[in-house]
């Protein structure tokens, strides 16, 4: 495998890491859900959503391994499938965010560690947009002249969570830091999850 990452031209490593990291800071179902654990429940909670959503990046990084891009692009009924499976999820959750009256956790967030690891999970292996990037993306990095593809996928991949799981750790943890001065917009923030969650959902059907 190490002969395979050295082969790796280093700027297609550069443009890649580049093109993860700014999917990572567009806002997004897993930005959300992060940030809003860390407010309700404090850096540790932050800390554990973020575990949850890349333990769905890595099921997605193994999935793409294993070939299902190609089953992907040979039967586009199945990426549908994900697609309005994800946004009935994101719609659910701007439901309960809409209606939730009290703690900023409540129906969008997580306030306990376990919870926070499996809703992370839930949001991520959900999110088509995730399973887009690493089953069409990843591949068009890849160049059968280096080796396997499967294994190149699992460096990409690998590269990909690395930097993904930094900046999400980062993120829940300062919104947990932070949580005491967005806990009196507790109400105000709800709306404006409801509306993010109700957006994404929308775009995920209507693109």
């Amino acid at each position: 495998m190490w002969d395979v990452l050295t082969n790796f031209d280093p700027a297609v490593l550069i443009a890649f890491i580049g093109a993860g990291l700014l999917l990572n800071i567009t806002p997004g179902a897993d930005f959300v859900f992060v940030s809003a654990s860390g407010i309700s429940g404090g850096p540790r909670v932050g800390m554990a959503a973020a575990l949850g959503i890349n333990l769905g990046v890595g099921v997605h990084i193994v999935m793409a391994a294993a070939g299902v891009s190609a089953a992907l692009i040979a039967y586009p009924a199945a990426y549908s499938l994900i697609k309005y499976a994800g946004a009935t999820y994101l719609v659910f959750l701007a439901v309960q965010a809409w209606r939730s009256t009290g703690e900023i956790g409540e129906g969008h967030a997580a306030t306990r560690l376990l919870p926070a690891v499996k809703r992370g999970f839930l949001t991520n292996i959900l999110n088509p947009k995730t399973a887009l990037f690493i089953f069409a993306f990843i591949p068009q990095f890849t160049d059968p002249a280096i080796g396997p593809i499967w294994m190149q996928i699992l460096i990409l991949g690998a590269l990909f969570l690395l930097f993904g799981f930094a900046f999400s750790l980062s993120l829940g943890v300062a919104a947990g830091v932070f949580s005491n001065a967005l806990r009196a917009r507790v109400k105000t923030l709800n709306k404006i999850t409801a509306l993010l969650f109700g957006g994404l959902a929308a775009k995920l059907v209507l693109d």
